[in-house]
This record gives structure tokens, sequence and C-alpha cells, in this order.
């Protein structure tokens, strides 16, 4: 062994043993949004099944923090964003806001990381970016009054604070947060010995760019491919570790080398909308596992830039989550159906070797889409949401509906499902280039397959 790599690794001993309880061990993110989620003792359940070693929640839900009581989860919780701005200039706030969330299940709950939003900087609010910082030192201060020792502060950040990530030694902030932002938030985590908590997924980069990346190098499965940075000569053969330098590199250029790394998400679709390359089952499962493998590895594995160091994490997330907005992968990054079933078997704490799982059905979406997309009803969809969902498709003219008003050749009276679903699907066409989207708060799913029925022709967009 080399006096560097010796060196490296006594270094990475050192900052493991510094950090108290942290350790390479894995979590999960226990998302809400939902209308169709098991219940938080089900859910606690479910989560130690899996193995998980940690979980996180994005408030303080006094129902999950009760079901939480008395096991050994180590467990984090979030101050909700919209507090931030009146928590940054007032203590008292940030005082009632501990004592009524951490407090009553401090003794009982093994609460050791309080998030102070989530994702702050990937909006455009200036308000709630510049409360970030000052609401952060409030809430320590409040933490540190009562006593609560074990308690890191911190916040989930996203990539998007980069403004270069290419190669990873050229990682850097953005120019806009570095001076007020950045750097204050880096002192704060320096000084008080947290973690720099980010959010990472080579889904999205992958699927961006699916030419020039590969995706088994997104995958973690590559075997033979590997990119070098030119700027350090470091190695790379996969591009969760590129992701986690280039932070690493933006650290040390503005001063602050040593801030350790706590991975808040990661994780990959296991399905989404028809359009949506590469998220699929195969690909989750194949993420997922490798990420547990490549992070309960012992020793810690690191990343290039920092070889040997452990990287404590949370796979996000619990469940596929129907209440998410946005594009389908949103509400299908679960490792569980809402039912309580497992998408595909897996195991966090990394001791089920892969040839223990059974043959996953084949990725057919590995390949951009084309052809034609309909917009239709979920089998879930809640009948009552229904009648309103397809009254403001309606609403927006241009003869939306006509074809389903009496008299119309598609007219279904008694199929509410049917006239919706050409509801849905005729709003889309009509304004998909102006905005409107396939989702209708969680009511409406793309598909291929042609809904159209007798002489009725549905609308659909085509790829």
């Amino acid at each position: 062994m080399g006096l560097l790599t010796l060196l490296l690794l006594c270094f990475s001993l050192l900052l493991s043993l510094s950090s108290g309880e942290v350790s390479q061990t894995l979590g999960l993110c226990y998302g809400q949004l939902g209308n169709n989620l098991q219940p938080p003792p089900k859910s606690v359940q479910l989560i130690k099944a899996l193995n998980a070693k940690r979980v996180k929640i994005y408030d303080a839900n006094p129902k999950i923090l009760e079901a939480l009581k008395g096991t050994n989860l180590q467990v984090s919780i979030m101050v909700p964003n919209q507090l931030l701005a009146n928590i940054s200039k007032n203590q008292t706030l940030a005082d009632e806001w501990v004592r009524s969330n951490v407090a009553p299940f401090i003794s009982t709950v093994k609460i050791r990381y309080l998030l102070v939003g989530n994702e702050i900087l990937t909006s455009s609010d200036e308000v709630t970016h510049n409360s970030l910082v000052p609401a952060m030192h409030r809430i320590r201060a409040s933490v540190k009054a009562l006593g609560f020792k074990k308690i890191k502060i911190g916040t989930p950040l996203a990539m998007d604070v980069l403004e270069s990530s290419f190669p990873p030694s050229n990682g850097t902030f953005r120019a806009d947060f570095t001076g007020r932002i950045m750097k204050p938030l880096l002192q704060f985590l320096n000084r008080t010995k947290s973690f720099f908590f980010l959010d990472v997924y080579p889904f999205f980069s992958w699927a961006s760019d699916p030419v020039n990346i590969k995706l088994e190098y997104a995958l973690l499965s590559a075997t033979n491919i590997t990119y070098t940075d030119p700027g350090t000569g470091l190695t790379y053969t996969n591009l969760f570790d590129q992701m986690l330098d280039a932070v690493v590199f933006a650290m040390k250029r503005v001063g602050f080398p040593d801030i350790r790394l706590f991975i808040a998400e990661t994780g990959w679709p296991n399905g989404g909308d028809v359009d949506q390359i590469g998220a699929n089952i195969f690909n989750s499962a194949t993420f997922n596992r490798n990420i547990i493998k490549k992070l309960t590895a012992k020793p810690a594995v690191g990343t290039p830039a920092r070889p040997g160091t452990a990287l404590p994490a949370l796979i996000f997330a619990l469940y596929n989550e129907n209440q998410k907005t946005g594009q389908g992968t949103e509400r299908h990054f679960g490792l569980l159906y809402p039912n309580g079933s497992n998408i595909y078997p897996i195991d966090l704490s990394g001791k089920t070797p892969p040839s223990e799982y059974e043959p996953l059905p084949k990725p057919t979406n590995n390949e951009p889409y084309k052809g034609k997309i309909w917009c239709v009803v979920a089998e879930d969809a809640n009948r009552t949401d229904l009648v309103s969902a397809l009254g403001y498709a309606c609403g927006q003219g241009n003869g939306t509906c006509d074809p389903i008003r009496p008299g119309g050749k598609c007219y279904r009276p008694n199929s509410l499902v049917r006239q919706a679903s050409y509801a849905f699907s005729s709003y889309w066409a009509q304004f998909r280039k102006v905005g409107g989207t396939c989702y209708f708060n969680g009511l409406a799913v793309q598909t291929a397959k042609d809904p159209s029925y007798g002489s009725c022709k549905i609308p659909s967009i085509t790829l």
C-alpha cells in the first residue's frame, strides 16, 4: 500500500470516527404525497423489513414520529420551506418550532438530523433563498439551547447549485449563489461539523443526454466504460461518482475542501410517462441494487476524489406517490407500491447477493419513443374528483369537448371514464405546446394504446 493511499485511509477513518453515528448504512425517504399510502405504523414496519437504518420525512409529522418511537432508525425531520422566511427573522418562532416538533419525541426517537427546507435554491423565490442560512442559525440556536447535542442541522440541495460540473475538477457553484449563500452555508456546516446534504440523480443527467452518456455508466453497471478527468487524472467508472466529486471540487474552490457529503436523496424511477426514456423497473432495480452495493461496501469505497470515505445515504423513496406533481417519473420512484408490496425485491443492508434476485422484466423504453400518445383516466382515479377535472378540461373552450356533448359522436353519458378520457386527451393535444399537461392532479396518465371507441376517435399527440 502506497504512503498516499495509507494517509487517505487514515484521514477517512478519522472523519468517520469524528462523525458520531455516521456509518456506511442506508435509509429511505418516506414521502407522503399519496392518497392511498399505508398508515405510519405499517409504513415503519415496511421500512424496517427493507433493512433500512435511517429514514427521512419531509416535515415533522407527529403520527410518523409516534410510529418511530422505540425503533433504532436514525431519523431526519424537516422544517417546511414556507416557514423559513419568518423563522430567519424571529428566534422565538424557531424556539417554538423545535419545542413543538422535536422536544416531545427526542427521548424515544433517534432524531439525528434536522433539515431546514428542501432544495430551497431550486426555486426562484429570492426571499426564501436569502432566508436559508439565517434560518439554519436560528434553528441550531434552538436545538443547542434545549441541549439536543446529537442533532446536526443541514439543508438538502440539488445538483442545480452548480454552474459547472464537467469535468468534475471544474465543479463550480452558481455565481449568483456563491458569495451570498454558498459561502455562509459552508461556513455554517464547517463550524458545526455538519454535512453537505445533496440530492443526486444520475437518471436526470443521463435522460437529458442519452447519446453521450452511456446507460450502463449511469446505472453503475459499466464494466469497461471509464472517464479520466484531464484536470486531475482521476478515473471514473460511473456517473454517480462524477456528480459527487463535482460538488467536492466546487466546495474546495471556495475554501471548504473537507465538509462531508450526505446523500439526502438518490434513486431511479420505475415508470413514468410514455415519452420518458429509461424509466422502468429493470433500470430502477439495477441502479438501486448497484448503489446499495457501493454504499454499503466495507471498507468504504468513497469516490475518486475522496477514496475510502463513508457516504451515508437515503434512497428515494419508500412508495410510489400518486399526488406528486410534474412528469410521470415523479410518481414512480418508490421501492414499494402504495399497498406495501415490493415493486422488485431489494435489501438495503447490501447483504443479499445479486444472484439471489429473480430475473427482472426486460426494459422496453431505453430508446426514445416515437409514435402516438393519448392522455386518459388513471385506473385509481377518484370518481368525484374526476367530475371536477372533466369540467376544468371542457371549460378551456376551443371546442375541446364538443364531441362528448349530447349529440356528439363521442357522447357516452353512462361512462364518466370515457367522457373524461376524451376531455383529457383533447385538452392535452390542444394545449400541450403552451404548458398544458397530462396530469389533472394525478387523475390522468399517458398511454400508447389507442383508447378510441366505436366511431369516436380520441385526439392524440405524435412524437
